[in-house]
């Protein structure tokens, strides 16, 4: 047999080889003296993960993140932007300085004003301005902090979705979710740190590339699960297959990717153990996940969710029990806010009603389901699409539905849970909501003050690719300091 050429830049030298070898033996044998629980921490899965850090730079204040992407971008002047200057001059042209060099998606002409049809009332202590369209979000006010300001660079769909999950508008860097899994580990060794729930039909436009890993070892790709079938494709054995063949056709792979792995030393081989290694438990661990029979009547009705029927509150359910088995990021995609004005599919007045009826109560009952759990106190709940909508119809092609174009300058957000402020409304627009007057909120530093919550400093986070150093937020990025409990 041909000895296989091993990279130089790959290969150790012995005396490297000597350094490094008594602490990993020794981390081989405390992992091998750990509890089964514990050996599946973050610490005891470094060496298939490929990441070096796993310990954070200061004292966190949040574990978890569940990030509930409304995949289409919410119309924020008829959720939660209130600006009555829209009513006064509704159907009227928009001033020529707001227009003047902005590029729209869609919107050709003369814009024109376009009010909201909503109500809004104050809620709660703290008085937050709620749409009629969220009954349930209104009744929790006092648990969020709202950012009226968040901003980003691109104003389609794809592009944008990529660049608030990646800090990038192009495919091909790692997402928010792969950073932090990178970066901390998992707490739980029996399913995915990273795990992406669909409702509302299909992927978003960004596609999978949206929880990719990028250029970061393929374990802390994002892990879509399926509401039927499979809840992952291919964790089920094969027709014939016992569990004993199965668990010694993993052990006889396991030797011969270790073998390989030893020649060679390519990080993708000790991913490649590691998926077929998590794909093994997961076949215990994602049935018992998913079976929501288990929950009480009363916070199956909390959330409007129906064991066995999937949807969006069912996401949100599984979301909590996820956090609740240390799983580090969810993300939960809910596609069909897009309200151009084209049809009725997809107007302000038909189509995003029915979008707020299918999250609005599940959204609520999270936040309170986990307050009441005590485990809100050590994770953070987001709110938000990837980017806002025009305080201006956009008519498009003469239609008479009523709707708005995309817009980057200034939409809402929400947050909720470990060291986030409580019951506050942060940043102020202009007259008609179209840009930020006060505490602007970039997508760069919405990822650094998200990482610095779960203990990380957005600047010593990096990756080595292509000759320089990456990460999430790339130059950019400073912690949005208003919003800090």
């Amino acid at each position: 047999m041909e000895p296989i050429a091993i990279d130089p830049l790959i290969a150790r030298t012995r005396r490297q080889f000597f350094q490094e070898c008594g602490v990993k033996l020794g981390s081989l044998g405390l992992a091998s003296l750990l509890t089964p629980a514990a050996a599946g921490t973050a610490s005891a899965l470094a060496p298939l993960t490929g990441s070096p850090h796993l310990v954070p730079h200061h004292a966190p204040k949040a574990k978890s993140i569940i990030y509930l992407f409304m995949n289409g971008a919410p119309s924020q002047f008829d959720l939660f932007e209130h600006k009555p200057m829209l009513a006064r001059h509704d159907r009227e042209p928009i001033p020529e300085q707001y227009t003047r060099g902005e590029r729209f998606a869609f919107v050709r002409g003369t814009p024109r004003i376009l009010a909201s049809p909503y109500r809004f009332e104050r809620h709660g202590r703290c008085g937050a301005e709620v749409s009629e369209l969220l009954p349930h979000t209104a009744s929790i006010v006092d648990d969020l902090c709202f950012v009226r300001t968040c901003k980003t660079d691109a104003f389609n769909h794809a592009p944008a979705e990529l660049f608030i999950n990646t800090g990038f508008a192009r495919v091909g860097r790692p997402s928010m979710g792969s950073w932090l899994t990178y970066g901390l580990g998992s707490e739980c060794k029996d399913l995915p740190g990273f795990v992406v729930l669909l409702s509302g039909g299909g992927q978003p436009s960004g596609g999978c590339s949206c929880w990719s890993s990028g250029f970061l070892p393929t374990s802390h790709q994002g892990v879509q699960f399926r509401p039927t079938g499979d809840a992952v494709p291919f964790t089920s054995n094969p027709r014939g297959v016992d569990q004993l063949t199965r668990r010694r056709s993993l052990d006889a792979l396991a030797d011969l990717n270790r073998a390989a792995l030893d020649a060679v030393g390519d990080p993708q081989i000790a991913s490649r153990i590691h998926a077929y290694e998590m794909a093994y438990r997961m076949q215990s661990s994602v049935p018992e996940l998913l079976d929501l029979s288990g929950e009480s009547p009363e916070t199956l009705e909390m959330y409007g969710a129906t064991p066995g029927q999937a949807s969006f509150a069912a996401n949100c359910v599984l979301a909590r029990r996820l956090v609740e088995r240390g799983v580090r990021f969810i993300q939960l995609y809910h596609r069909g806010w897009d309200s151009h004005g084209t049809s009725p599919d997809d107007d302000i007045v038909t189509s995003l009603p029915q979008r707020c009826r299918e999250t609005d109560q599940a959204c609520a009952a999270l936040v309170m389901d986990l307050k009441r759990r005590g485990m809100l106190d050590s994770t953070i709940v987001i709110w938000g699409g990837e980017f806002g909508r025009t305080p201006v119809n956009e008519a498009r092609n003469g239609s008479t539905f009523l709707g708005r174009d995309h817009h980057p300058h200034a939409f809402t957000m929400w947050f909720a849970g470990a060291g986030i402020k409580k019951g506050l409304t942060i940043g102020q627009t202009d007259d008609l909501g179209y840009f930020s007057t006060s505490d602007p909120l970039h997508v760069h530093d919405l990822h650094a003050t998200l990482l610095h919550l779960l203990g990380i400093d957005h600047t010593r986070l990096t990756y080595r690719f292509q000759g320089r150093e990456y990460r999430l937020t790339d130059v950019h990025g400073r912690v949005f300091s208003p919003m800090l409990a």
